[in-house]
């Protein structure tokens, strides 16, 4: 692979296991929302809202795993354009990821869906 730093490797693996759990923390939430309340007025955009959760944390995580294999492919350095690219999909990443949290924390609050 052309070499990252051991920092910027760790964050990638760290944040997409963060996107990971939020995926998740999105699907159970959504999940427990529709079990307690049901597809109501009230709770159809917020189901709605946790879907695009999931599916704009899915994006930036798809494309750190497509990014990786690539840069390993070119020797002895990937080039700038392509670097570039990697951090900022790893800043998109992070700002799906903050945004989502915040997006689940509220849908939590409103329904007082506690763990």
């Amino acid at each position: 692979m052309a070499k990252l730093s051991d920092e910027t490797l760790g964050t990638i693996f760290t944040l997409q296991r963060q996107l990971v759990e939020g995926m998740d923390e999105a699907a159970a939430t959504e999940s427990r929302l529709f079990e307690q309340f049901g597809e109501t007025e009230e709770t159809l955009p917020v189901l709605e809202q946790l879907l695009n959760v999931r599916e704009r944390l899915l994006a930036p995580y798809s494309r750190l795993s497509a990014l990786l294999p690539r840069i390993s492919e070119y020797q002895p350095t990937a080039p700038t354009d392509v670097v570039n690219l990697l951090y900022q999909t790893i800043e998109q990443a992070q700002a799906a990821r903050d945004a989502s949290i915040a997006s689940i924390r509220e849908a939590k609050r409103d329904f007082d869906l506690h763990e």
